[in-house]
């Protein structure tokens, strides 16, 4: 079943990517600068406007105060929504101030106990959340995947087919257990049955 993306461009470190026809694209504050090289047109500019330098009159704007209780990322998620969206590929999400990057992994926390799909992009790497949900990989994956549980305590966890493998585990958010697990050109499942489990590979 199709389920409609959406791209969330911020002003951090950016990664290349190829919207498709009917994906939405939203730029973040300073993120429209990325966009604008890269001659990809946003459906949508969010932010409080501090740091883009001009500020196109063809584009759709949604500006926010300066001072408030969400970041421009958690209102550009909103927006998606509005947009019919149900996976988020979030980029320019790190870097910079690290304040930044770890509201950006409570999004992920967040939206994934609503039963959204979000990822952070960088360079290196792609970050994601489960709540009470299972993530499956296929052989192609290579290298290290970590696994981190951001509530207290994640329950029921499960690692199958990768080089470590857990069973109805149980792993804190005190002590990183999950770290530098690795993938070995099997097909391999991560699930928790209570909890909310960070992934990053």
């Amino acid at each position: 079943m199709y389920k409609k993306i959406c791209h969330i461009v911020g002003a951090g470190e950016f990664v290349n990517f190829s919207p498709a026809k009917n994906d939405i694209v939203i730029a973040v504050d300073g993120g429209y600068e990325y966009l604008k090289n890269a001659n990809i047109k946003p459906n949508l500019l969010i932010g409080d406007f501090d740091s883009i330098k001009i500020i196109p009159d063809e584009i759709k704007k949604i500006k926010l105060p300066t001072e408030k209780d969400f970041t421009d990322t958690y209102a550009a998620i909103c927006e998606g929504i509005k947009f019919g969206c149900e996976i988020f590929h979030i980029y320019g999400g790190i870097g910079g101030r690290i304040s930044h990057t770890l509201a950006n992994i409570q999004l992920l926390a967040n939206f994934s106990a609503q039963k959204l799909k979000c990822y952070l992009h960088a360079k290196d790497w792609t970050m994601t959340a489960i709540t009470n949900d299972k993530i499956l990989f296929d052989e192609k994956y290579k290298g290290y995947i970590s696994i981190f549980s951001h509530t207290d305590k994640s329950f029921g966890v499960n690692i199958i087919g990768l080089k470590y493998e857990l069973q109805n585990a149980i792993i804190s958010n005190k002590f990183p257990l999950g770290i530098s697990n690795e993938f070995i050109q099997k097909k391999s499942i991560v699930s928790v049955e209570n909890g909310t489990l960070i992934i990053v590979c």
